[in-house]
């Protein structure tokens, strides 16, 4: 899945000649690693009760926002572990290609360390802190977040008829 999405992002960054489209896929690369680390976090949070009720007033994606809860520990390091850490090496495969850019652009070794050294401290900024942000609210917001995902889950699974968790988890994960 890495090399995949390594080689899809090195063949889009060949071909985009505008570093604003770069930087653009570069901050949605750093926005993708966050949002799973907050799904991550989320689920790990969220108690079960709160689903129970609205799975039993047949709230849209109560049933997928459970399974998520009790698949806890498999979400969160789907999603912290496997999408944060492959997002967390494109961008700085990215931030490093857009300096490069820089330099080529200006043909200067001072530019080639000023470009790399912002470029380096800009992508973990924007990473170390929408993480930082994201655990919190995550920890905070659990039960809202994990709705969320729920609904959206139910939608993909209501449009492609696929079950993205297979049969029923363990119960009385948490209460």
């Amino acid at each position: 899945m890495a090399m995949a999405i390594s080689l899809l992002s090195k063949f889009l960054l060949s071909r985009i000649a505008s570093l604003v489209l770069a930087f653009s896929m570069l901050l949605l690369i750093i926005i993708i690693g966050i949002v799973f680390d907050i799904i991550g976090i989320a689920a790990a949070a969220a108690k079960e009760a709160p689903f129970h009720a609205k799975a039993a007033k047949k709230i849209k994606g109560a049933t997928q926002s459970l399974k998520i809860v009790r698949n806890a520990d498999r979400v969160a390091s789907f999603c912290n572990d496997v999408v944060g850490d492959i997002a967390g090496t494109l961008s700085g495969a990215i931030g490093a290609a857009i300096a490069l850019e820089l330099v080529i652009l200006r043909n200067n070794d001072v530019v080639d360390l000023i470009a790399g050294t912002i470029m380096a401290g800009f992508v973990a900024a924007l990473t170390v802190g929408g993480k930082a942000w994201g655990k919190n609210y995550a920890i905070y917001q659990a039960t809202e977040i994990i709705s969320k995902v729920g609904r959206v889950l139910a939608a993909i699974e209501g449009l492609t008829g696929l079950k993205l968790f297979n049969g029923n988890p363990p119960k009385g994960r948490r209460a």
